[in-house]
């Protein structure tokens, strides 16, 4: 019972199709057939009924018989064997009036004969006719007078009919050639049949439909039910397939599949990425791409089956508001690390000051704690003149002291101007000066002793709407070839020098991006020197404008 309701297989479908196409196509070769047999037997026994019929219209015997007086036994005869030997169904004549006088069928004699529409005007015709039940092809002609008298008078009309074969008579004589079609087309059927089955299941891994269709359903259930990007590239850099989430992180049109990428729009690093064209290992990280405003993270999977290369498969993360919070927690920590920075100055500071006391040196002392005093003095005089915005100058203040301990000078350029500004632009500021200086000091750090010593030198200039800050430092600078793509990579100074990976300034591009800005990177005699720029509201447009509403 469990057998019968069994599900049905790829080969059993195909064969049972192919068995109903063949009968189809035999069952309309056979109306066809029927169709033709039936106009062949109206060409071919139409003519010799009417051949036969005009024969016996210009018999002699008939002529003087119609125009005699009843009774006309004498065409009995003549009809009968007219009859059996052409193997005709029936023949008939009729006189002028119409009234059968002679008849393979006696009982009709004295009936009226049936007309055609041409034999009742006096001329020959041809036709089907139903006589006594049965569908006869029948030749109505015309039996003209030849004597001296009767010149040219229609004397009668003979009548000559074949009955037509039934359907079953035409299907049991052609049975057998139908029967040898069916048979031979039956197995050419299951041949083929078969040797299409196992070709399709090659091509399908043995999987039969409601297999196939499973996998369908589960594929489209897997790739959009998921919250990360998925993209699959062909050999040739197609995309055949992408789920709605990487449709929606790479701003793909609804139309992108099948379509190449160089027809997509993507160019430069994103297509590098996705098809595995760039320098170093090609699947043993996370790369990190900004598509428009979003910072992704991609990691891309070649796909290869029996040593044939398939395409490639990359999944993509979304890590624009991860970075947002890792630069809030960034704040905190780098707060942290300011205020142990300054600890740790005041606990050298306080040391010296201790040593000198406990030698006995107080003058010394005194002039250690002037000259301590003068130079946070000159820091902060330096930083109130030319920084007003308190947020700026205390982010700066505290670098000072973090840059110090890593014996880096941040300096501040004569140059340097800046009133104050509203609370968010303060703050996206402060943001992109905090990275530019970290990645300076880093870098300053890390570089070649100096005459002078290490340092960082930060300049900030402003005009009606924009502000621009240029940060400078003593370090190796940026290598040539990674000048122009290192905000794309979404590397940071560091990963410049050692291929590390990093979004600090991915995030100063974004933000500026943001304010209608850019940033930029040269190398200078001393070092690299990186600008930004930035459209921002000054505290006193903001507050003048609150009043006006």
């Amino acid at each position: 019972m469990v057998a019968s309701f069994r599900r049905q297989t790829l080969a059993g479908e195909m064969l049972v199709l192919q068995l109903a196409i063949v009968v189809m196509v035999l069952l309309a070769v056979a109306a066809v057939s029927l169709a033709q047999s039936e106009a062949t037997f109206d060409r071919v026994e139409g003519r010799r009924v009417s051949a036969l019929a005009e024969q016996v219209a210009a018999n002699p015997l008939v002529r003087s018989q119609l125009v005699a007086p009843l009774p006309r036994e004498a065409l009995a005869p003549l009809v009968n064997s007219t009859q059996s030997q052409s193997g005709v169904t029936s023949v008939t004549v009729a006189d002028a009036e119409g009234r059968i006088v002679s008849s393979t069928d006696p009982t009709v004699i004295g009936d009226a004969l049936p007309l055609g529409e041409g034999a009742a005007a006096g001329r020959g015709w041809s036709g089907e006719l139903t006589l006594d039940g049965t569908l006869e092809l029948v030749a109505q002609v015309p039996v003209i007078g030849a004597g001296r008298d009767n010149l040219g008078r229609r004397l009668g009309t003979v009548m000559i009919g074949a009955a037509s074969p039934t359907m079953w008579q035409r299907l049991s004589g052609a049975s057998s050639y139908l029967l040898a079609y069916l048979g031979i087309a039956s197995g050419l059927g299951l041949a083929g049949s078969l040797l299409l089955a196992r070709r399709v299941k090659r091509q399908t891994l043995g999987l039969e439909p409601r297999e196939i269709a499973g996998l369908a359903e589960h594929r489209e259930a897997l790739l959009y039910g998921i919250a990360e990007g998925v993209v699959a590239l062909d050999p040739q850099h197609r995309l055949t397939l992408v789920n709605e989430m990487g449709r929606r992180l790479l701003a793909l049109p609804a139309d992108c599949v099948g379509r190449n990428l160089a027809d997509l729009g993507i160019e430069g690093r994103l297509r590098d990425v996705l098809t595995g064209d760039r320098e170093g290992p090609a699947e043993e990280r996370d790369e990190v791409v900004i598509r428009d405003d979003r910072i992704l993270v991609m990691n891309r999977m070649t796909v290869v089956k029996d040593g044939r290369l398939l395409g490639s498969v990359t999944t993509l993360r979304d890590r624009t508001e991860l970075a947002r919070l890792e630069r809030e927690i960034g704040s905190f920590r780098s707060s942290s690390e300011l205020l142990r920075a300054q600890a740790h100055e005041f606990a050298n500071q306080l040391h010296t000051i201790s040593g000198l006391i406990q030698i006995g040196e107080q003058e010394e002392v005194v002039r250690y704690i002037r000259a301590l005093h003068r130079r946070r003095q000159s820091l902060d005089v330096t930083l109130s003149r030319r920084v007003r915005d308190t947020a700026v100058a205390a982010l700066l203040m505290a670098k000072s002291s973090q840059a110090a301990e890593r014996r880096v000078r941040l300096r501040i350029s004569d140059d340097t101007a800046l009133d104050r500004l509203t609370p968010e632009d303060a703050a996206d500021v402060a943001t992109v000066v905090g990275n530019l200086v970290d990645n300076a000091v880093d870098a300053a750090a890390a570089g070649e002793p100096v005459d002078g010593g290490a340092w960082v030198e930060v300049e900030l200039r402003q005009d009606a709407a924009t502000v621009e800050i240029a940060v400078r430092d003593s370090g190796p600078g940026v290598a040539p070839d990674l000048a122009r793509e290192v905000f794309s990579h979404g590397f940071t100074t560091k990963a410049a020098r050692k291929g590390e990976r990093g979004i600090g300034l991915a995030l100063t591009r974004l933000v500026c991006e943001r304010h209608g800005g850019e940033i930029s990177v040269t190398n200078t005699p001393d070092g690299a020197l990186f600008t930004a720029r930035m459209t921002v509201s000054h505290l006193a447009d903001a507050v003048a404008e609150g009043a006006g509403r």
